[in-house]
């Protein structure tokens, strides 16, 4: 029941499959010898794929996470230099 083709990398969505299946209560050994995966690549895709509970209810994934915080970043910046351009155009 494998779904590795030799020297590919697994997809994303068996990827999530196998985590959903960790969360539902498999144990990480049998998840590897059931679909022919190492634990060693298992463990980095629960890490990387489990929610993170947030305010308010939501969460997301650490990888959603770290996209946030880069794209707020890069807004912040741009709304700095625009804060400068205001400045510098309000007095001319």
């Amino acid at each position: 029941m494998s779904n590795h083709k030799s020297g590919k990398p697994y997809n994303e969505n068996f990827r999530k499959m196998v985590v959903v299946l960790y969360h539902s209560g498999q144990s990480v050994r049998v998840l590897s010898s059931g679909y022919s995966v190492s634990k060693v690549s298992i463990y980095p895709w629960i890490k990387k794929l489990t929610p993170m509970e947030l305010e308010y209810g939501s969460s997301a994934t650490p990888d959603d996470y770290a996209k946030l915080q880069k794209q707020m970043l890069r807004l912040q910046q741009e709304n700095d230099i625009l804060k400068k351009a205001m400045a510098i155009f309000s007095k001319k």
